[in-house]
Parts: structure tokens; sequence; C-alpha cells
């Protein structure tokens, strides 16, 4: 989730910046279809402050600009090195954005991505019990958490934890016995490990209106001790929401979506975000079609804002009035910690990632989609197999639905 709040003098800097590095039409788009763009990595960014510090620290992005039918208004274009094996692309925000922008692009006649690595890169809101300011965090699971009824919180029962309830129940911490298929989506634990270990070589920024505002979480139960440490690399998982929520009662209520539907024993979310789940729900369907690997994704937030307030602060005013300090580092060490994953990529291209990481865990949705059991949720509605060409296969969620 982003911080369209910030001061305003950094905003203003970081428009300056675009607007410095706006790129002009390059031979590129005038490339034949047959003379596919075949990058070896795609940054995936999602609103152009994200996408800034990329061109800022690697103006080489902006060699090839390629205009791409059905993506943003505003932000038109892929861009990409001279050789065409680092490439770029900001979505716009919002899950809505995000699916129809990257489905246009996976579709487009122009790339081939059949081995492209993808770098899902953005700032997002954390959990002060697994992260803070600054932090980077390495996705293995991203869940759509307001996927579920929602009651107001003001008219809920007593006997109720929380306004949001599973689709098919009628009380809250129920898994949901009626699903859509992008509840929850499993990446590459191999492939996430490793662009971990790129990722804590890094040397990630800090600032004192951070240190400041993350001393607010210490505490005498402890309950928020990582909140209170310095920026680091850690793994942990995503919720995706198009509600920008902040506060306690909110956060602890997808705390326990994501854990229970992810089917783990312990508690991993830690980043808030807005398109996750629908960038990687097109890239599913571009594997299905073979026109890309899902199991090269890489899903990396860092932290631009606490998703609750420290204890004693009111979450109107955490929200609204006070100056965390996080949206700078957060920006800086999406590059900080990116770069690095994509030189490790592109300098072991040859000897690891050319032929692809296997991945030794399930990766997929909830429907079992790309074959194999996943182990949340009812289990593969296509008996493992996966969903192939056959449309027939689709006949098993019809009759699920029934």
């Amino acid at each position: 989730m982003h911080l369209h709040w910030c001061v305003a003098g950094l905003l203003l800097a970081a428009g300056e910046t675009l607007a410095a590095v706006r790129p002009v039409q390059s031979r590129t788009t005038s490339r034949r279809h047959s003379d596919k763009i075949k990058p070896k990595i795609l940054v995936v960014n999602l609103f152009s402050y994200e996408a800034a510090i990329w061109y800022e620290k690697m103006p080489s992005l902006l060699a090839h600009n390629i205009s791409v039918p059905g993506l943003s208004p505003i932000y038109p274009q892929v861009h990409c090195v001279r050789s065409g094996e680092i490439c770029q692309m900001t979505t716009g925000e919002s899950e809505i954005n995000a699916a129809a922008s990257f489905s246009s692009l996976l579709l487009s006649p122009k790339f081939d991505f059949t081995s492209t690595y993808f770098l899902i890169n953005g700032i997002a809101g954390v959990n002060p019990k697994l992260g803070t300011l600054g932090t980077v965090a390495m996705a293995k699971f991203t869940v759509q958490v307001a996927l579920q009824y929602e009651l107001d919180a003001r008219e809920i029962p007593e006997n109720m934890t929380t306004g949001y309830v599973g689709y098919g129940n009628s009380m809250p911490n129920e898994y949901p016995t009626t699903q859509y298929g992008t509840e929850v989506f499993e990446l590459n634990e191999a492939l996430r490990d490793i662009a971990f270990d790129c990722a804590s070589r890094a040397k990630l920024s800090d600032a004192k209106s951070a240190k400041e505002y993350r001393a607010k979480y210490t505490s005498k139960d402890k309950v928020y001790v990582a909140g209170a440490k310095a920026p680091a690399v850690v793994k942990c998982d995503s919720a995706t929401s198009d509600v920008y929520y902040t506060g306690n009662l909110l956060s602890e209520a997808f705390e326990n979506t994501t854990q229970m539907w992810t089917n783990q024993t312990k508690m991993t979310y830690c980043m808030t975000a807005q398109e996750d789940s629908a960038v990687l729900a097109s890239l599913l369907r571009a594997d299905l079609a073979g026109l890309a690997d899902y199991s090269r994704a890489i899903l990396m937030r860092t932290a631009s804002d606490f998703d609750r307030p420290p204890p004693d602060t009111s979450a109107y005013y955490h929200f609204f009035v006070a100056e965390q300090g996080g949206f700078e580092i957060a920006i800086e060490n999406l590059y900080n910690a990116g770069i690095e994953i994509v030189h490790h990529i592109m300098n072991g291209w040859e000897k690891t990632f050319r032929k692809g990481i296997e991945p030794k865990n399930y990766i997929g949705d909830i429907f079992g989609s790309l074959g194999g059991n996943p182990n949340f949720g009812p289990g593969s509605i296509f008996k493992g197999k996966g969903a192939g060409k056959d449309a027939s296969l689709y006949a098993a969620l019809k009759r699920r639905r029934a």
C-alpha cells in the first residue's frame, strides 16, 4: 500500500525526477513482430515513484521504450536496456490496473517472456511484528485477504471478532467453502530463497525520521520487537487488498486470514499491498497459455509505513497525521535490494538461471491450475493434473459451484 500523503517536497522532487527521465520514443517501437524482445528479467513496478528510482539509478533502462497496447494510459511503455535482456514496466495501482496492464504485456506479440524472471518490486505497509520501516520482504505467499463477506464492524454481534467472514460461512475464522481461485498464490520457494540471499547483500537505506518513529514500537510485552529494529531483509508474506486499510483490528483480522488460508502453523503476514495477487493471477494464466513461466516470479516488497499504530496512539493519528519517515527509504531499498537480484540472475544466467530454478514446493493457485496439489484449501479441483487446454477440465469447477 502506498503513501500518497508524503511530505510535499519529497513528492515534488520525485515528480521532477520523473520529468527528467521521461523517455523519448525509440526505434524499438518499430521492431518487427518476428523480432521479439526476450528479457532475462522484467522489473514490475506499480506506480511512478517506484519506477523513478530505477530510471535514476539505472538510466540504461531507458535505451529502448516500447509502446504496448493495453498498458495503463499513464504508463504506456515498457523500458529496456539496449540488449533487451533487462526490462521494466509500471502497471498502475490497484488490482484492476495491475491485472489489465500485466496481462496486456504478457499477451503482447512484441515480447517473448517464456524464459523471463519477473521481479515484482513495490512498496507496502508492514506488520511491526515481523518488520519495520525500510524492511525488504521476500514472499512465498500472497493472499487476497479482502475477498470475503464484510459486515461493518459497528454492526457485528458480540461473538464475532471481525466483520470479515469467508465466503460460504456465517462466522469469521473459518475456511471459505466457496473459492474464486485467486485467494492464495504460492511462489517458488527455492527461487525466493536465492533472491533473499541476494537481497541480504544490499546496504539498506535508513533515515533519522524513520528511526524516531519506529522507536515508538518499543514496548514491555515485546510484541513489536521487529518494528523497533533497524531495517533488514526478511522472509514473510504479502496481503493483497484494494482497500488501503490501517489499524489493529483490521491488521489482526488479516493476519488470521493469511495464516488460515495458507494453512501455516505460524503467522507470516507482514506486507500490505494492492496488486500482488492480480499480477500473479495474470502470470499464472500466461503460464497456462505457454507464454510465461510462473515458477520464475519473485515477490519483493519494501516497507514505507506501518499497518497499525504504535502503543498509545490512535489509528487515525498514526495514519493521517504522523510523519512515519518510511517512504523515501522504502523507495531507495527497492533498488538497493532489487539490483542485487538482477545482477545475480544476469551473472549466473548460463550456469544456473537459463534452465530455471526447479521448485521443490507446490506452486500456483488454490485450484491447482498448474498441476500438483496445494496444501491449502480444498485441494486440486483438477485431480493434481492441472488445467489443460481441454476446456472440459473446467467442468470440475462448474460442478463444485453448482
